[in-house]
């Protein structure tokens, strides 16, 4: 099993605190979709590299983000 992020595409507001907290660089705004708030969510873009690290989710305001680790 690998480790596993989960974003609430329907909470995520799009701030990039994410984004910018994440070492591995693996975190982006999608900015192909729109959620049903207007705003672009956040996605992993390569889980692979992941490590479980959980700044992403420490840093979402919102709690959107959730972390399993392997």
């Amino acid at each position: 099993m690998a480790n596993k992020v989960t974003i609430n595409e329907n909470v995520c507001k799009g701030c990039g605190l994410c984004v910018v907290a994440c070492p591995k660089k693996i975190v982006e705004l999608d900015h192909a979709k729109i959620n049903d708030k207007g705003y672009h969510p956040a996605f992993v873009c390569d889980i692979d590299k992941c490590i479980a690290c959980a700044m992403c989710a420490i840093m979402c305001p919102d709690s959107a983000i959730k972390i399993e680790k392997e």
